[in-house]
């Protein structure tokens, strides 16, 4: 289970800090004016944390564990914001915070899959980052300042960000600067901590939007995806997660167009004449000026004539310097191309080396899209690092010799990293590390080298008026390939021939060929194609590239050629025929543009939330409508479909609400039971609970359009209810509507909807109508609603139908005796008189019930009326632990001298000095029937007095001077005990059987 920390709701939130670049002077006058003398740093991961901190502390630094087992802790004095301090130097593991949905919208089945586009989102901490985030929040309690040292791209100003937040939260106004560096070593290291800025909010809300995009747009495709084709194919599909993303799925068109383009292509022959004239060192080949003609006769005719008079004449020899270009600095996407084609290490893995390298101090930032070296980089001392390797050493020696390094610059620059370079010289790394810090080292040395030197020779002939062309190479100086073996130049020696020289060549032919098909792409293929459409970034390619691998949606040949799967296929193919080129790169290209003007502070980040949704939010309700051709496209590779008959049995139902919960006040939803039956829950779950349970008697449930114009928080709409036959009197309607907000009595009875009070209700009658359906009252909870009448059969009375399975409710007809003698209930309300319609021993027998359901007073109407007019005024039925008590007072015949006064408890006086209430036993068991004095205050109020009524001999004193007058042991045995015993004076003993005095159960004659 993922433990979510919910940290902010994504929409709408700005941070605090304002997206522009201070001087040192500017940045830090605030600081130094507080006296900072502890400092929290954060780098993004423990190995730059080490390297920055063994730089800045001259490897003076302490380690000390976090409570991340990964993430540790160096403290050193360090020079900063003008002054010595204490820095506390830490790391994170990337992203501290995720993005996900709000429950319930988080799982898979919560909803219609358009609804993600609109539902909320949360930030939170996973769990396994929780131990980062309190580390982080327990040391800058002891910090005066907070400074970022994570990796200066996108991402990392986004991760810095979520450092500022957590840290923020336990100091508010905390300080905090950024540092800038592309490489960790001294120099820059150094300069980093002497020239601090702030964080850009800008770059870090283009990456806040783009995980919202890749989240909602993701979520709702892949779960429209699966859920429908596992449903269509269940034998194929049935396990397979069918994903979506902006980015993977142009990955994925990019393989599929390549592989089509090859289907649909068709072979022609074409025709050339071929010279080729045989010398001492070897063969020169002649080629045809025309390169070639597809028509077959027209080649012939001209070879022909050839052969008529294939004697050569030299009619040009021309020769030129011929140069080899070095290659360019060193960006991202040429890394991952070149090891990719040269080393054999695909993207991903090629990434996560270099990161390794870097963090390591190896190398410079590995994300860059900067192929000019900037002009304060100081390059020889770059190359003199490498002059002590026994194998590109003496080159770099050279460089530094002849001039120094003059680097051939591309035109691209980011404005924030250097081209990828080495920073320090390692001798001792292995496996594919070492291969490719090697293939860094030899790419920096070449490019700061010089070009390779060539004399290239033109020789051109003519036999019977066609010209035919040879070249020859002679290369004069190899430079910058003798440090990089990763490129050929070879010579191509050809004799020296005159102008106007005549020859016999040694073969005069025609030949023919076939035009070939393009070739599958491979991976620095595919990159190409992605950077060229704006497709991700540099630092996202090798991930898309790895998703639609693990997919299946592309597979690889034995020679790492990308080949589309039939799932792959079958995708593109399917949202094709609907007409939506999402397989395109023109969706994504037109976000990754309003991303960088984002990033630019060019264009608001909510507006290009809103565009980009209710874009693709458009193509997500037409796809839906068209989901018919995405399975007639999957039928070519998987079969017969499965026909589903209903759309609602493969999408979860569209949540329609009915009302906020009363706890916390989100929606709350009518839902299905898995075993039949309705209930209302809420969309908060499992964090709120809240729910109505129909009972089962409950056949359907369904979402009126009306809406109650009393309950709160509007709007809360009422329900269609129908009930089994049978599980209402005869009398009343099978169907109805009413509202469960809580203003319809009948109707929270009839549901038991004790959670919901409903709004102030006026005060009841004393004597309430003795009519059980009144026909003034309606079934909602407007009384006056004009169309209540309507919704009910002619015949039918107006009134909520009895409870179902449980109790009839009907206002408490008035004893025979004066107002004042109502039954009422704990609460001090009147209490209801309910009927028992559940089958059993009970049915049909009525009873009392609090009428606002908050206590659990209890009352049999049989019983209280068999007891006579014995009500005390004001007396109370309660409901103690395993008994029920009923109100009495004496018969009319009874004792009324015991006691001081008179009054419903024949003048017994409680321990709150007031005149006790004689009450009745109404359990079962040996006590049933017999009366005893008690305090005339509700429960919860009461004092301990107890008296039994028939004991109470003599005349009676002031509670606080009764004997045993309900206190000690006897008090806990009253609550406890299975029948109740007189705490008061002691009694004669009587048998346990009969319970009558002078023997025991022993000697019972009953027991005999």
């Amino acid at each position: 289970m993922i433990l979510r920390t919910p940290l902010f709701v994504c929409r709408g939130v700005r941070w605090l800090f304002q997206p522009r670049r201070l001087s040192f002077s500017q940045a830090v006058e605030g600081a130094m004016l507080r006296n900072v003398q502890k400092v929290l740093c954060v780098a993004e991961k423990n190995d730059a944390a080490r390297g920055i901190a063994d730089i800045l502390s001259n490897s003076r630094m302490k380690r000390r564990e976090g409570l991340s087992k990964f993430n540790k802790i160096y403290e050193y004095q360090c020079h900063m914001f003008g002054q010595n301090v204490t820095v506390v130097m830490t790391s994170v593991s990337g992203h501290l915070l995720a993005h996900d949905f709000k429950m319930p919208f988080k799982k898979w089945h919560s909803c219609n899959p358009l609804l993600l586009f609109d539902a909320e989102i949360e930030k939170y901490c996973p769990e396994n980052y929780v131990d980062i985030k309190r580390t982080l929040e327990q040391e800058v309690q002891h910090c005066q300042a907070l400074v970022i040292w994570t990796d200066c791209d996108r991402e990392g100003e986004n991760i810095g960000f979520e450092i500022i937040h957590v840290c923020k939260a336990v100091k508010p106004n905390l300080p905090v600067f950024r540092a800038r560096f592309s490489e960790i070593t001294p120099r820059a290291i150094k300069s980093a901590c002497e020239n601090l800025g702030w964080p850009d909010q800008n770059v870090s809300d283009a990456v806040d939007v783009r995980q919202e995009l890749d989240l909602r747009i993701g979520a709702s495709f892949t779960r429209f995806q699966t859920l429908r084709l596992q449903k269509i194919f269940p034998d194929v599909l049935a396990e397979q997660l069918i994903s979506y993303g902006s980015c993977q799925f142009p990955t994925l068109g990019f393989v599929v167009e390549r592989f089509k383009a090859i289907q649909a292509f068709v072979p022609e022959t074409f025709y050339k004449i071929k010279v080729t004239h045989d010398h001492e060192d070897g063969t020169v080949d002649f080629n045809w000026k025309r390169n070639r003609l597809f028509n077959h006769t027209a080649c012939l005719i001209l070879y022909q004539i050839c052969m008529e008079d294939p004697l050569a004449t030299v009619v040009e020899v021309g020769s030129r310097p011929k140069s080899k270009w070095r290659p360019l600095p060193l960006d991202t996407v040429e890394l991952e191309k070149l090891a990719s084609r040269k080393l054999r290490i695909n993207a991903k893995e090629t990434m996560r080396i270099a990161e390794k390298l870097y963090t390591q101090g190896y190398i410079s930032y590995p994300r860059t899209e900067t192929n000019i070296f900037p002009k304060d980089i100081n390059l020889s001392s770059l190359v003199q690092l490498q002059t002590q390797d026994a194998h590109w050493g003496a080159f770099a020696q050279r460089i530094l010799d002849e001039g120094g390094p003059t680097p051939r610059n591309g035109n691209k620059s980011d404005q924030a990293h250097p081209p990828i370079h080495p920073t320090k010289y390692t001798g001792s790394l292995q496996g594919n590390e070492q291969r490719l810090y090697e293939f860094i080292v030899r790419h920096f040395l070449a490019c700061c080298s010089q070009d390779a030197k060539g004399q290239e020779t033109t020789v051109e002939i003519d036999i019977a008026n066609e010209r035919f062309v040879a070249h020859g190479l002679m290369i004069l100086a190899r430079n910058y390939l003798e440090v990089y073996p990763y490129e050929k130049w070879s010579d191509k020696v050809i004799p020296i021939y005159e102008k106007q020289s005549r020859f016999q060549p040694t073969t005069v032919e025609m030949v023919d060929g076939e035009t070939s098909p393009p070739q599958l792409l491979t991976e620095a293929d595919l990159i190409s194609l992605m950077e060229k459409h704006g497709i991700g970034t540099d630092a996202t390619h090798a991930e898309h590239i790895e998703t639609i691998k693990s997919r299946t949606y592309v597979g690889l040949t034995p020679d790492q050629r990308f080949l589309p799967g039939q799932l792959g296929m079958g995708l593109v193919e399917g949202y094709d025929s609907m007409g939506y080129e999402m397989s395109k790169p023109d969706l994504r290209a037109e976000l990754e543009a309003d991303l960088k003007l984002i990033c630019k502070g060019k264009k608001d980040k909510s507006v290009v939330l809103r565009e980009q949704i209710q874009k693709y939010k458009q193509i997500f309700v037409q796809a839906v409508e068209k989901a018919n051709k995405l399975d007639e496209a999957l039928s070519q590779y998987f079969g017969e479909v499965v026909r589903v008959a209903q759309e609602e049995e493969i999408y979860p139902a569209m949540p329609d609400p009915v009302r906020k919960c009363p706890q916390c006040h989100s929606d709350m939803v009518l839902k299905t039971r898995k075993n039949g039956g309705f209930y209302l829950s809420c969309m908060g779950y499992p964090t709120c609970k809240s729910a109505v349970w129909f009972p089962s008697s409950v056949l359907a449930v369904s979402k009126d359009d009306s809406v109650c114009d009393v309950c709160e928080p509007r709007p809360v709409h009422r329900l269609k209810l129908k009930f089994k036959m049978g599980s209402l009197p005869a009398m009343m309607p099978l169907e109805f509507v009413g509202c469960i907000g809580g203003c319809d009595e009948m109707l929270r009875e009839i549901l038991d909807l004790k959670y919901l009070q409903g709004p102030p209700r006026p005060p009841q009658l004393t004597n309430p109508p003795v009519n059980p359906l009144p026909a003034s009252r309606s079934l909602s909870c407007v009384t006056n609603h004009q169309d209540r009448q309507a919704r009910l059969p002619a015949n039918a009375p107006t009134g909520p139908p009895a409870p179902p399975a449980r109790a009839v409710r009907n206002p408490a007809p008035p004893p025979d005796s004066a107002d004042e003698n109502a039954i009422v209930c704990n609460c001090g309300e009147p209490a209801v008189l309910l009927t028992v319609r559940k089958e059993g021993p009970n049915q049909g027998r009525r009873f009392y019930k609090c009428s606002a359901g908050s206590c659990n007073f209890f009352l049999w109407s049989d019983q209280e009326a068999d007891s006579g007019n014995n009500q005390a005024p004001g007396g109370r039925a309660e409901r103690g632990r395993g008994r029920s008590w009923s109100d009495g007072s004496y018969p009319a015949g009874g004792d009324h001298s015991r006691g001081h006064g008179g009054g419903g408890g024949g003048g017994a006086i409680c321990k709150c000095e007031q005149p006790a209430v004689v009450r009745t036993v109404q359990k079962e068991g040996p006590n049933k029937g017999r009366q005893f004095h008690t305090c005339a205050k509700p429960r919860e109020q009461q004092c301990s007095f107890f008296q039994w009524a028939d004991e109470n001999v003599g005349p009676a004193l002031p509670a606080n001077h009764l004997a045993g007058g309900g206190t000690g042991p006897h008090l806990k045995r009253l609550n406890s005990d299975s029948s109740v015993r007189p705490p008061t004076a002691k009694r004669p003993r009587t048998c346990g059987i009969c319970h009558q005095a002078g023997h025991t159960r022993k000697t019972c004659p009953q027991n005999q």
